[in-house]
């Protein structure tokens, strides 16, 4: 298992983006969580196997009414989740362990 943090950029806030995040990590099997950032972006944590984690970064271009200008991907310490959560205020979420 692998943990993925990315940052996706562009018109994702407001138009049923992370509820479409969610879709397909459930679909996948993907546990983490996705919330919206201040400054308009929109930031997830995944975990998966990396094959999975692939598909899933690549899939999430296909949300309809997004318009994605850049996603970057970084890898951090595994952790685990349970389920996948779309966090209403990134206050609340921490990736303490």
């Amino acid at each position: 298992m692998k943990t993925v943090e990315f940052v996706i950029t562009g018109r994702v806030q407001k138009v049923g983006f992370r509820a479409c995040v969610r879709k397909i990590a459930t679909d996948l099997s993907v546990t983490g969580a996705v919330f919206n950032l201040p400054d308009g972006r929109v930031q997830v944590y995944a975990t998966a196997e990396p094959m999975i984690l692939e598909k899933f970064i690549s899939s999430v271009y296909g949300c309809p009414r997004a318009v994605i200008r850049d996603v970057k991907v970084s890898e951090i310490p595994p952790r685990v989740f349970e389920g996948f959560s779309i966090i209403k205020n990134e206050g609340r979420f921490s990736t303490g362990p």
